[in-house]
């Protein structure tokens, strides 16, 4: 398989050539700058900056960092942005009140529940809880619903992420097979369902597949997001695969993925990095869900159609 990296320079698929690396900073640079210019956009034409709401539940300090990070984004972008901060010992009815109250505003066009949340409260059910037409985090089962069917709403980030890295190393889909390794719903189901709707023929791959190997050795693109380090290795990839790593794992104080770079980069033809890979995407994506969302808002409000995804 051919690819082409991000900065548009082709490379070939040769044995033993060492693979190129896709700069997932680069790319979601990119489109953090895309997005802040499709937002000025909108205000030069006098419509209003979309309008970003996250709720942090308790004081959990990467939550914490996770969130500020998300409203310095939104300030660059020029997306509005409002703050709700409530207490670990929240009442639920309150929480639930909180979302409700962000619902109607029709200031607020998506909404981030900062996930998890602390002690016995539910965050699938208080995701739930969320406008789908403000769900940025694309967790609703209404939305996952309308990946499914290939209908307009909004998708999880990081999966999105992992289309726009592939899209713009212009790694080709199209009667490709994709195996993709982790079947959560944050990540390895919808990009499943993403992968398909491009037209590649997708394998599924979880912790009680047998013969992992055999699976992911067929692959010309393996997408690995199970949280287990190193998990794998030169003896699962096809030479000329492309590789994306999603596991984010902490050892022994570093940032390491799901895949042993060092080991499968002289097979592949391209790899993700940990750190500095598929990471650095999700924040641009919540940038662009929410001025989707804000979009979307729109089509519905004149009775238009909105693209498919």
């Amino acid at each position: 398989m051919g690819f082409t990296n991000v900065y548009g320079v082709p490379g070939s698929v040769r044995s033993g050539a060492e693979a190129a690396v896709v700069d997932g900073r680069a790319v979601a640079q990119q489109l953090r700058e895309e997005t802040a210019a499709a937002v000025a956009q909108r205000v030069a034409d006098g419509r209003p900056a979309p309008g970003l709401a996250t709720i942090l539940v308790g004081d959990d300090p990467a939550s914490q960092v996770y969130v500020g990070a998300k409203h310095r984004a939104c300030a660059e972008a020029g997306i509005r942005s409002v703050d709700r901060r409530l207490p670990a010992d929240v009442e639920p009815a309150q929480l639930a009140e909180t979302i409700h109250e962000l619902n109607a505003d029709p200031a607020v066009d998506g909404i981030l529940l900062q996930l998890p949340l602390p002690g016995a409260l539910d965050g699938g059910a208080f995701v739930e809880l969320i406008d789908p037409r403000k769900d940025v985090d694309g967790l609703t089962v209404v939305n996952a619903g309308l990946l499914r069917q290939r209908r307009p709403g909004l998708a999880p980030c990081t999966p999105l992420g992992v289309m726009e890295l592939l899209d713009r190393a212009q790694v080709e889909l199209h009667g490709r097979h994709a195996v993709v390794v982790g079947r959560s719903d944050l990540v390895g189901r919808p990009l499943a369902a993403m992968l398909l709707a491009r037209n590649a023929t997708v394998t599924i791959c979880h912790r009680y597949t047998q013969e992992l190997e055999r699976h992911t050795r067929e692959a010309d693109v393996l997408a690995v997001a199970v949280g287990v380090p190193g998990l794998i290795g030169a003896a699962h990839v096809k030479p000329g695969a492309v590789v994306i790593d999603v596991g984010i794992n902490r050892v022994d104080g570093a940032l390491v993925g799901d895949v042993d770079f060092d080991a499968v980069r002289p097979l592949a033809s391209a790899i993700t990095p940990v750190p500095g890979g598929v990471g650095p995407m999700t924040i641009a994506c919540l940038l662009a869900n929410t001025l989707r969302a804000a979009q979307l808002a729109e089509t519905e409000a004149d009775g238009r159609l909105a693209p498919l995804n």
